[in-house]
């Protein structure tokens, strides 16, 4: 990887957009296009199986059969495999807080502290410091990907890679042309997505999202996952997706975590976090790459026994890292909150984090708050494409937070050279991606993996 470009310093916007120019000469855009699994290339199952180090190994098969469903599945829950592959790719050397495992499904929908309904990143276990990139890549390749999980044609999966770069580029110049405050309070209002669709069809699909986004709320998840037994409220076990856990001093842990995690909260926010109390806790396990990583709910109640959900979950180092450079956080919890706050448009309120006694990192945040993900998987093509156009937008806001657009904007010009290299990466890469999938659905059912199915 070419040594990082300083191109912010103290050089105007004009002189920041020539030097990102000036690494067409080193890297030429259409250099991106490139894609040939290299003969050293390292066996994505062993990735996958280092990655499992230190994760509960009874929840390994569970991420196995998820992972084995589709190309797309295994896609999500590979960011260390595909992390290996980019850095064997071109990069101009200019840097941004990457997300690190920046895919369709890590992007959707969110509750803002003041309760707006936006679209933004969402996800951000893996994020660090890194070429711009990578993210960018992954995230084309996932469009190529799930388009041909959905039946699409190739040229309708290449239209879609395509209008992830150009949205990407389009955006990046709007920002390197603003003031540093205004790219800092732009968001995307999920009505203005709503307002902007023609489509009769997509805009009453989109409000159904809106309103399945707002029931994703402690209101409604309360009553379906607690009860009330012997006069006190505890969590509802559903093994093996959400359990508890038999240890004897676990709750004392757990207070212990929480008095530290409190510590990372703004003053404000204490005096609302005092308000509620620890009732109960359990193991929950969640999404695709991050399955057999520790992750617990905690359900706290005010005195008056209003309800207040929290994730604990545990931050391991990023899968990005061992390519780039040590973080500068040493706990990985302060890492994941920090790296979302450089790159989400507003965040959780509860965001913290924690370090335990057992030597584990967590970050905390309040459980689902209209958190919610686009259900693409029967999405038709001009859909797909809306939605790839509001995250090549989204991803460049995100970059130009703590990147320099400038730079990346002068790199990328005005023409559509960078989008046709982005777009014949992807497809090589959905390629290679197929050919993964098929060596762990091989894997699984030659013995040497043990996978288990929901279904």
């Amino acid at each position: 990887m070419p040594p990082v470009k300083k191109a912010s310093g103290k050089l105007c916007r004009d002189d920041r957009v020539t030097v990102g120019r000036g690494c067409r000469k080193d890297v030429p855009r259409a250099a991106h296009a490139e894609w040939k699994p290299p003969k050293n290339r390292r066996d994505p199952i062993s990735i996958l199986a280092e990655s499992n180090k230190g994760r509960l190994q009874n929840l390994i098969p569970i991420r196995y059969g998820r992972m084995a469903k589709s190309p797309f599945t295994f896609l999500r829950g590979s960011a260390a495999v595909m992390a290996s592959d980019l850095a064997n790719t071109p990069t101009t050397g200019i840097e941004a807080q990457l997300c690190g495992d920046c895919h369709l499904s890590n992007f959707g929908l969110f509750a803002t502290p003041e309760r707006h309904l936006v679209f933004d990143v969402n996800d951000f276990d893996e994020t660090h410091p890194g070429p711009w990139e990578w993210d960018l890549k992954r995230l084309a390749t996932s469009f190529v990907v799930a388009a041909r999980d959905n039946k699409f044609s190739e040229a309708e999966a290449r239209n879609l890679a395509l209008q992830v770069a150009h949205a990407y580029r389009e955006h990046v110049r709007e920002c390197a042309a603003m003031a540093p405050m205004d790219v800092w309070y732009q968001r995307m209002e999920w009505q203005t997505v709503i307002d902007e669709l023609q489509s009769p069809k997509d805009r009453k699909l989109a409000e159904a999202i809106a309103a399945a986004a707002r029931k994703h709320v402690i209101e409604h998840l309360y009553p379906k996952i607690a009860r009330s037994e012997g006069g006190h409220t505890k969590l509802v076990d559903q093994p093996p997706m959400l359990y508890h856990v038999d240890v004897d001093d676990m709750g004392q842990r757990v207070r212990e975590a929480l008095a530290q995690y409190r510590q990372t909260l703004p003053d404000d926010r204490r005096v609302l976090f005092d308000r509620y109390h620890l009732v109960d806790f359990a193991v929950k396990v969640v999404g695709i790459g991050s399955v057999g990583t520790r992750c617990y709910i905690l359900l706290m109640m005010s005195v008056d026994n209003d309800p207040l959900i929290l994730q604990v979950k545990q931050a391991r180092r990023s899968v990005i890292e061992p390519y780039t450079r040590k973080s500068r956080y040493e706990n990985q919890g302060e890492r994941v909150v920090v790296g979302q706050r450089l790159m989400q448009s507003s965040s959780d309120i509860f965001l913290g984090w924690m370090h335990t006694r057992r030597g584990r990192d967590y970050y905390v945040r309040q459980l689902r708050d209209m958190k919610f993900s686009a259900p693409l998987d029967r999405g038709t093509p001009p859909l797909f494409r809306h939605y790839a156009n509001l995250c090549g937008w989204t991803l460049a806001r995100a970059h130009a937070r703590s990147g320099d657009a400038a730079a990346i904007s002068g790199y990328l010009g005005k023409s559509e050279r960078f989008d046709e290299a982005i777009a014949k990466f992807a497809a090589a890469y959905a390629d290679q991606t197929e050919r993964d999938h098929a060596e762990l659905v091989k894997a699984i059912r030659s013995g040497r993996l043990e996978s288990l199915s929901e279904e």
